[in-house]
């Protein structure tokens, strides 16, 4: 006795996974062109009431640290450098969460290690 699938199911074989092939392409082409749009962004961040400013981009790398002369204090490095250490992460954070977003919102939540 042959087992019978459901409707909509079998029958297209090499055309359905030539279809699935051909949509995980369009959406990795998408995800590359959003990931290269999105390596290009700057992000920026501040702590300690504006005293430190960070701009990292997209991808990752930070460009440029600007820190007020009144917050540089030879006694207290330590609370400059947490400050620049705050301001660097909440910008990489940033940074972060928007391509993770994108990519999210591109794939529909579709995650295939080594596909995608």
């Amino acid at each position: 006795m042959k087992a019978r699938l459901p409707q909509g199911y079998g029958g297209g074989g090499a055309a359905n996974i030539q279809q699935l092939a051909r949509q995980a392409q369009k959406i990795q082409e998408e995800m590359d062109a959003a990931s290269a749009e999105l390596d290009q962004k700057l992000y920026t961040a501040t702590s300690g009431g504006d005293a430190v400013k960070a701009t990292v981009s997209g991808s990752l790398e930070v460009q440029s640290i600007e820190i007020k002369p009144e917050v540089v204090d030879p006694e207290d490095v330590e609370m400059l450098a947490d400050l620049v250490r705050a301001a660097v992460n909440e910008a990489l954070r940033a940074a972060s969460e928007e391509k993770a977003e994108k990519m999210e919102k591109i794939s529909g939540g579709f995650n295939m290690p080594g596909l995608l």
